[in-house]
This record gives C-alpha cells, sequence and structure tokens, in this order.
C-alpha cells in the first residue's frame, strides 16, 4: 500500500503492477469465495476451494492461491516502504482502512466478521517499521534479510501454537500465551478467535521487514542505477499501474462490490 516514489520522483512502474495483478488474483480468490460459501446451493460442486474437500487437504490448491496473495502484499509493502515518505500518515490511514473494515463486518456480517485483517497487519507493519528503521540504518542489510527471513520461517506456525513452517512443526508453545485479544493481535491466537481474514502481526511482520531489507540491499549496492534494472522497473502495463496505485480504495470497495454482485446473480437464478 506504499507510494512507489523514490528521492528523484520516479516511479517503479513494474511494482505498480506487480501490485496490480496482485490485487486482480485478490479480488477473483474473494469472488470465489462468495461463489461457494455465499452462493453455495448453486456453485457447491467447486470442491477444489473448500477446505473440508479431500482433494483440497492433498493438494491445497486454494491455499497456495491465497499465501501467493498476502505473501505479495506484504514483501511489497515492506519493500516500497522506503520509497515513501509521511510514514506516519500513511501507516494510519492503512490501519484505519483495516478498522473500517472490521467495524463494518462486525455491524452487518458478524458470521463472516474480519478482526485483525490484512490491512490492519499491513497499517500496523508500517507504523512499528517507523522507530525500526531509525534503529537499523547501520545494520548489514544482507544479515537483515536473512534474518528476517528466517524469524518468518521459524515463527510461520504460532498462530497454530508452535515454532516451524507449514507442515512441520517444531516446537509446541506454552498453552498458557494463547490467551487475549491482544496476544491474538501479536500472533498467540486465542482458541475463541474468529476471523475470516486473519493477519497477526508476527510472522507477518518479519515477511514485511525481508522487502524492506532486500530494498536496502539494492539502494546501497547502487543497483537501481543499472540500466538494465531501470528499464525493467519502467515497464507498464497502464490498467495494471492505475490498479496498483489505486489500491487501498480498490481493495476497500471490492467485496461490496462483489456482494451487491452475487446478490443480484442469486436474485435471477431464484427466480
Amino acid at each position: 500500500m506504499e507510494a512507489l516514489q523514490i528521492q528523484q520522483k520516479q516511479r517503479y512502474h513494474l511494482l505498480d503492477m506487480l501490485r496490480g495483478l496482485t490485487l486482480i488474483s485478490m479480488i477473483l480468490y474473494h469472488g470465489t469465495w462468495d461463489l461457494v460459501y455465499l452462493c453455495g446451493n448453486y456453485f457447491y460442486d467447486m470442491l477444489w476451494y473448500q477446505s473440508i474437500c479431500e482433494w483440497y487437504i492433498n493438494n491445497k490448491a486454494a491455499y497456495v492461491w491465497q499465501q501467493s496473495i498476502c505473501w505479495t502484499f506484504i514483501f511489497l509493502s515492506g519493500f516500497c516502504w522506503s520509497m515513501g515518505k509521511q510514514h506516519l500518515k500513511r501507516g494510519l490511514l492503512v490501519f484505519g482502512g483495516g478498522a473500517v473494515v472490521s467495524a463494518v463486518t462486525m455491524l452487518f456480517l458478524w458470521e463472516d466478521r474480519v478482526v485483525f485483517g490484512v490491512l490492519t497487519c499491513i497499517g500496523s507493519c508500517m507504523l512499528l517499521m517507523i522507530p525500526v528503521d531509525q534503529q537499523s540504518r547501520n545494520w548489514n542489510p544482507w544479515g537483515g534479510f536473512a534474518v528476517s527471513a528466517f524469524l518468518f520461517i521459524l515463527k510461520r506456525n504460532i498462530n497454530r501454537g508452535f515454532l516451524g513452517f507449514e507442515d512441520w512443526n517444531l516446537i509446541r508453545l506454552p498453552g498458557g500465551i494463547y490467551r487475549g485479544l491482544l496476544e491474538t493481535y501479536l500472533g498467540f491466537t486465542d482458541p475463541q478467535f474468529y476471523s475470516t481474514d486473519y493477519f497477526s502481526l508476527f510472522p507477518w511482520f518479519f515477511l514485511f521487514l525481508a522487502g524492506y531489507f532486500l530494498y536496502q540491499i539494492m539502494q546501497r549496492n547502487r543497483l537501481f542505477e543499472r540500466e538494465t534494472l531501470r528499464r525493467v522497473l519502467q515497464l507498464r502495463i497502464p490498467p495494471l499501474c492505475f490498479i496498483g496505485r489505486h489500491s487501498l480504495p480498490i481493495y476497500m470497495l471490492h467485496q461490496p462490490v462483489l456482494y451487491g454482485i452475487l446478490q443480484l446473480i442469486l436474485l435471477l437464478l431464484s427466480k
């Protein structure tokens, strides 16, 4: 969600395109979710998408799709953080967007409520990065990237009570720390907590940090000044760039629009 401006006021259109492509993928993913869970009587045969399906468990098709979206968004946000200005304002804006999504879903869609969703997570990372950036300017960016990536992998399963990554649970964490709303926000998910879109601060802040340090590596090694890379970063497809530049408002609006379209579909199908 961060702006793609650098000190020379040059915009890297490829990053906008990547964000635009990821946003389109997310809209398609959410649209499929709506078809399966809001229009289940008509689209129940989409078993590949349903987590209760044995085929899904074996192949994880929808899960991999969903993870490709959130990994790209969070990593890109970390990479682009250093390119922007007004970090406090932008962080509060994204965090506030997450608060609006939570408030609306809790008021009108309680069974499909979003608490600590992706916007809340990215906004929190953007704000937390302000003091971290002050402390990390003298760090070795290669070391920062390696440690961040390692911590993300190590803590990937903390929502489930373990240190480990995906199917590999290495160490079980004490159950007593998995209590309360603050602990859930941090990553120690309360057993009674429910959200249709949940991204805790940890482990995702470490993925955000990995993106931040990758930018620092490229900046300090003057890679952005290399002509070949500059040309690649200037590649652009205007519609995708437009979507990428306006990712926050599009994200905020896409689900109400999808929901309205599906309600119209259901109305037509019921006749």
